[in-house]
């Protein structure tokens, strides 16, 4: 095999160690190799940085092993070449498993240019996908919260949700909020209502008369306040992300006029992907990497199975709910396409089949502006 590297490392990440080996071919081609052991502190990392540049290392790689690899990353970054190697593709032989072998072989695979690099983006890029996913996670909070909101509500035989579509919405937040303070008027808590709610009057009176004890209070009230807590973090982030986005608010206003596709969802995607497509050969390459297309295994000239790949959860998580979202649009070719293949192939592999559709889009867009 050829070699790539005249002088490489390989990295096998611990918590607490990292176990490097810098692998060299010498002009007569014999391979001298040099193991060493580092903490993960900062001085450590930077003895470690400082060891590889003496040794005049031309790329080092290493395995994406939980968040262990990022301090590393950001210390060696702008130093030495690297490159991030999925732990699924560095598979050594069974037997001799130890850190040094590990790191041996990393070192090895590198050399002859055998390990695919995962996208690591740059710093910028890397913060905005921490909010962006942050926002996630607490939009998913307060679902949660939500549900054990509704929970005690039941618990308390309050059916306020057999009536109102929303239990926290505007009313249902002023109703809850009297429940809280001790109210068992049910006819004053009914005429709380607003909007096209007040229809109901004579459902909320009976859906509002209830069994409510000082615990379903105390309960609620903890919530409701977890509740606007999330909120605020949510805006804080939001904000946070509104100034982070303006360099490429073009790109993120082009893709909202997909269908399905909100400021949200454009943001998120933006952050997962990048704007530059260069890296990306077609649009098929984006939608393996993304893991949005069907899996190719295939073995004495039978299809074996049509399952798609890891690929970046995030990234697939935002494209279904914005392919739900476009199943319902009006008039369009995506939601043409659900219903399509709803009927023969059921309504989840209809949307990530839209879901993958979708990616496809904004690849060109993103590509030819």
């Amino acid at each position: 095999m050829d070699t790539m590297y005249r002088c490489c490392a390989g990295l096998d990440i611990h918590k607490e160690t990292v176990v490097v080996c810098i692998r060299r071919v010498d002009p007569a081609g014999r391979i001298h190799k040099q193991i060493r052991t580092f903490g993960t502190m900062t001085g450590d990392l930077l003895g470690l940085r400082d060891w590889l540049l003496t040794e005049g290392v031309e790329g080092a790689a290493m395995e994406s092993t939980g968040v262990f690899w990022k301090p590393i990353w950001n210390i060696l970054e702008g130093s030495v070449p690297l490159l991030l190697a999925n732990a699924r593709h560095i598979k050594n032989v069974p037997g001799r498993k130890t850190d040094v072998k590990d790191c041996e072989w990393i070192a090895q695979l590198l050399q002859y240019g055998l390990l695919r690099a995962s996208y690591v983006p740059e710093r910028p890029q890397r913060e905005l996908r921490d909010l962006t996913r942050q926002r996630s996670q607490w939009v998913a909070e307060q679902t949660r919260t939500a549900n054990r909101i509704h929970k005690i509500l039941e618990d308390a035989n309050i059916k306020l949700g057999s009536v109102a579509s929303d239990i926290l919405g505007v009313s249902g937040r002023e109703m809850i909020g009297a429940l809280i303070q001790g109210s068992t008027d049910v006819g004053r808590m009914a005429e709380l209502a607003r909007g096209r709610l007040r229809e109901k009057t004579p459902q909320l009176r009976e859906a509002l008369r209830g069994h409510v004890m000082e615990h379903h209070r105390f309960m609620l009230q903890h919530l409701m306040d977890h509740l606007d807590f999330l909120s605020g973090q949510i805006d804080q982030i939001d904000r946070r992300i509104e100034e982070q986005t303006l360099p490429f608010q073009s790109a993120v206003q082009r893709l909202m006029t997909i269908p399905g596709v909100g400021q949200w969802t454009a943001q998120n995607i933006l952050v997962e992907i990048g704007t530059d497509m260069s890296r990306f050969p077609s649009a098929a390459h984006l939608s393996s990497w993304a893991g949005v297309c069907p899996g190719n295994r295939q073995s004495a000239g039978k299809r074996q199975s049509g399952r798609t790949n890891m690929g970046n959860c995030w990234l697939r998580t935002n494209l279904t709910q914005a392919a739900w979202a476009a199943s319902r649009s009006q008039k369009t070719y995506l939601s043409a396409q659900f219903r399509r293949l709803a009927g023969r192939r059921g309504k989840k592999r209809a949307a990530f089949a839209v879901a993958h559709t979708l990616l496809v889009i904004i690849y060109h867009m993103l590509s030819r502006g």
